[in-house]
C-alpha cells in the first residue's frame, strides 16, 4: 500500500510537473507569435513609412521640377499657367505681361535633344504657333486673349504630348466657350479662363495626363 502511495505520487509530481512545462512553451510559444506578430507589424509600418516618406520626396522632385528653369518644357507650363490663371481673375493687364513672358520661355525651349527628327520638327511647328498667340495676348484686351488662349492651349497640349511632364496634369473642357474649349490645369478643381468670373467653374475634366 505504502508503495503504491510512492508511486501515485510520483505520477502526480510527474504530471504537474509536465503541465507546467507544457503551458510554459505554450506561453513562451505565444510570446514568441506575439513578437513575431509585432516585428510584421514594425515591419509593415517601417515598410509604409519609407513609402510615404518616399511619395513625400517623389512630390517634393515633382515640385522642384514644376518650378524649373528657362529651356525646359516644364518652364513653358509654369508660364502657361500663370498665364491661365490671370485670365481666371479676369486680369487683362497681368495676362499681357504673362504672355510676353511666355513668347521668351517658349523661344528658349531646348528642343536639340531627347527628341526624334520628327518630334522636333512637331516642336518646331508647336512652338512657332504658340509664339504668335502669346505674342497676341500680351496686346490684346481680355476678350481677344481668351480667343488666342484657346489656341494657344491646343499648342501647348500638343508640345505636352511630346514632351511629357513632370506632374499630373488635368485636361479641362468648357462645352460653352466657342463650340468648345480646352485649357491645362494643374488641379481637378475647375476654375475657367475663358469666362472668368462670370461663369468660373463652367467645364469638366476631360482626361488626366501623367
Amino acid at each position: 500500500m505504502r508503495k503504491l502511495k510512492s508511486t501515485l505520487g510520483i505520477v502526480a509530481i510527474a504530471f504537474v510537473t509536465l503541465t507546467v512545462v507544457s503551458c510554459k512553451d505554450a506561453k513562451t510559444d505565444k510570446n514568441n507569435s506575439t513578437d513575431h506578430h509585432s516585428e510584421m507589424n514594425a515591419d509593415e509600418d517601417h515598410s509604409k513609412m519609407n513609402h510615404d516618406n518616399s511619395n513625400g520626396h517623389h512630390d517634393g522632385d515633382k515640385k522642384e521640377m514644376a518650378m524649373g528653369g528657362n529651356g525646359n518644357s516644364q518652364a513653358v507650363l509654369n508660364d502657361y499657367f500663370n498665364l491661365k490663371d490671370a485670365l481666371v481673375s479676369d486680369d487683362n493687364a497681368k495676362a499681357k505681361v504673362l504672355g510676353a513672358t511666355l513668347v521668351k520661355t517658349l523661344r528658349s525651349l531646348d528642343i536639340s535633344s531627347n527628341y526624334s527628327e520628327s518630334q522636333k520638327d512637331d516642336l518646331k511647328d508647336i512652338i512657332e504657333d504658340a509664339v504668335e498667340h502669346a505674342e497676341h495676348i500680351s496686346e490684346s484686351d481680355i476678350a481677344h486673349q481668351r480667343e488666342h488662349f484657346k489656341i494657344l492651349s491646343k499648342d501647348v497640349i500638343d508640345m505636352v504630348a511630346i514632351t511629357g511632364t513632370e506632374n499630373t496634369l488635368y485636361q479641362q473642357f468648357c462645352p460653352m466657350y466657342d463650340e468648345g474649349s480646352a485649357w491645362l490645369s494643374m488641379s481637378k478643381d475647375v476654375k475657367n479662363p475663358y469666362y472668368g468670373s462670370k461663369m468660373l467653374t463652367c467645364g469638366k475634366v476631360q482626361k488626366e495626363i501623367n
